[in-house]
């Protein structure tokens, strides 16, 4: 999945956190975690969640020991459709029924 349409005119690292958030809407993401999918360093990143969160697009709450950060709602657009029908409709449409 990934941000509307509307929030990828925003710096490349802010997109892409907002992507990988995007993926993972329900659970979030720790800062740690998001290192490991958007490919800068800690200052970066850090700056760019200040940026998204003084906006109002992403929250950060404790979950236990961790914090976790989610997009706001109105962030993730529709699931990306696979208009292949995915592995078994590709078996389908080869085999002779």
């Amino acid at each position: 999945m990934r941000a509307k349409p509307e929030y990828r005119d925003r710096d490349g690292t802010e997109v892409a956190i907002l992507d990988s958030l995007a993926d993972r809407a329900e659970e979030g993401m720790t800062v740690f975690e998001l290192r490991t999918r958007v490919d800068v360093d800690i200052d970066a990143l850090e700056d760019a969640l200040a940026s998204l969160k003084d906006d109002g697009l992403i929250d950060a709450s404790e979950d236990g020991q961790r914090t976790v950060i989610v997009p706001d709602d109105d962030v993730v657009g529709q699931p990306e459709r696979d208009d292949g029908g995915g592995v078994v409709e590709a078996i389908r449409r080869h085999l002779p029924f």
